[in-house]
């Protein structure tokens, strides 16, 4: 019987979309007032959703069903940029919303909580198919799904599934541990670690470019590829999240998670099918191919830094010591550039330089592939701005692709010049791309695993990270390093110089 093809829908919205209730833990809570609800939102109002689909919000703040509804319109109201509010949409939506108030902690909440399910699955016909979404404090992961397991929630008479939020774990031996606890109640192939970044359209685009067109393939390995270039750069600081990031940093925030799963997807090898074990079987031998780094060569293939204040259009700025709930004396990173190598045949001495940081001059995210240059120079010294051929995809701010490229330029003789093609997204398709967190909660309700971590892979990344930050703990740095607006501390220019690279300024 052949496999099912998930990307074989180029919308991947055309599935059959069960009835279902979604429980959200932590329906107070920022991620669900500025991503979930609107999301879901969206997804009724493009009839992406069943007739008999729920949402029961839990939290602390004592609130009826009516007040929980009125509190969601609020925020999707607030947050949905691109979504109208359409009365008879929002009327349907909200009459599948329900509340329960309760503390993770208390065993009653569960108890509650299997009470209002069963009220549910009455007037919403929802079949007894749950998707337990878990938007709390990663302290609270483990409590949580034991409670559920404790109440009789992890079986039911349709499908139950776990969705669980990043970070998973603080290091190897943590996400092991959370693992074990998840297990206890839900099989792994119920649990869901969601990384919002494998949700965009243009990371999702990355397989389709690569494996979907016969003329990229062939130049994908290091024969013709110099170098790889991540960067997620963000303009702001920590905006009031000092004390939550000093505990994280930079390398544990982005780096253990969105950008090795970004690495895997662009270096993974072609899976033998596009389902969704094949293909994560692909990115999880990616990440265990990378290169584990000794002491030494972390110091010298690893850099961390740190923010400090700065004056920015008329504005201070504070440097990270300076922001409410940090230690003055500070050692957190709020920026790390990694040089990450594969040891496999394909990839064999092709760094992949993966760099990301907080007030940083712009907000962007993008992956520059860089290409070998032409192994006879017979235009040396016609083209005076020579730059190398590079394939750019851009994820945010615009999602879309560039190919850079050198063209003789209009006249006599052999002037060269760069030039570019550009794909992007919105021009090129004319209609609008559906958020990471709508494209990755119907994939958890229809059952599609492929853009999710599994476990494996988070071990994988882990064992990456792990020394770096040994490393790290063990080193005292001089920091601030770099000034907020610049584009990092000096010695991550130095570790790519050294290898005769530099960064491309996005």
């Amino acid at each position: 019987m052949p496999q099912e093809n998930p990307f074989q829908d180029p919308l991947r919205f055309e599935r059959r979309v069960p009835e279902c209730a979604v429980v959200i833990f932590g329906a107070n809570g920022d991620l669900t007032k500025r991503k979930l609800m609107p999301a879901l939102y969206r997804l009724a109002y493009d009839r992406r959703l069943s007739a008999g689909f729920a949402v029961v919000g839990i939290s602390r703040s004592p609130m009826t069903d009516e007040q929980f509804r009125e509190k969601m319109l609020e925020s999707v109201k607030k947050f949905s940029e691109d979504t109208e509010i359409q009365d008879d949409v929002w009327r349907a939506f909200a009459g599948g919303l329900y509340y329960v108030a309760g503390d993770i902690a208390d065993p009653a909440l569960y108890q509650n909580l299997a009470t209002k399910l069963k009220q549910v699955e009455s007037e919403r016909q929802t079949g007894g198919n749950v998707l337990f979404y878990l938007s709390t404090q990663p302290s609270q992961y483990a409590p949580a799904a034991l409670g559920l397991g404790s109440a009789g929630l992890g079986k039911g008479a349709g499908w139950r599934r776990l969705v669980v939020e990043k970070p998973f774990g603080h290091d190897l031996e943590s996400a092991r541990e959370l693992s074990d606890k998840l297990h206890e109640v839900f099989a792994e192939a119920e649990v869901y670690r969601i990384d919002h970044y494998l949700g965009k359209e243009t990371v999702q685009n990355i397989l389709a470019f690569r494996f979907g067109n016969g003329i990229f393939e062939p130049l994908w390995n290091r024969r013709y590829i110099n170098h790889v270039q991540i960067t997620a750069a963000e303009s702001i600081g920590v905006e009031g999240r000092g004390a939550y990031y000093q505990e994280a940093g930079a390398l544990a925030d982005m780096i253990q998670n969105h950008l090795l799963q970004v690495m895997a997807t662009i270096a993974m090898e072609p899976s033998s099918s596009f389902n969704a074990n094949a293909v994560r079987d692909e990115r999880s031998k990616l990440l265990r191919s990378i290169r584990l780094m000794k002491p030494d060569e972390i110091r010298q293939n690893a850099i961390p830094g740190q923010y400090g204040p700065a004056r920015i259009g008329g504005k201070d700025l504070p440097g990270f010591r300076q922001e409410e709930g940090v230690d003055p004396q500070s050692q957190t990173d709020t920026y790390a550039a990694v040089t990450f190598y594969v040891e496999n045949w394909r990839w064999a001495r092709v760094p992949f330089y993966v760099r990301t940081g907080k007030h940083l001059p712009k907000r962007v995210t993008e992956i520059t592939i860089q290409f070998n240059p032409a192994p006879l120079a017979i235009f040396d010294g016609e083209c005076p701005d020579s730059s190398p051929d590079l394939l750019l995809v851009r994820i945010q701010p615009e999602e879309g692709i560039s190919l850079k490229f050198l063209s003789k330029r209009p006249g006599s003789g052999m002037k060269l010049r760069p030039v570019s093609m550009d794909f992007n997204y919105g021009s090129s398709f004319g209609e609008r791309s559906p958020s990471a967190y709508e494209t990755l909660l119907l994939d958890a309700i229809v059952g599609d695993p492929t853009l999710y971590t599994r476990q494996d892979m988070v071990e994988a990344s882990w064992r990456v990270v792990e020394p770096i930050q040994t490393v790290w703990r063990e080193t005292k740095y001089d920091f601030p390093n770099y000034d907020a607006g610049t584009w990092g501390p000096a010695a991550a220019d130095e570790m790519l110089a050294r290898n005769g690279h530099a960064w491309r300024k996005p």
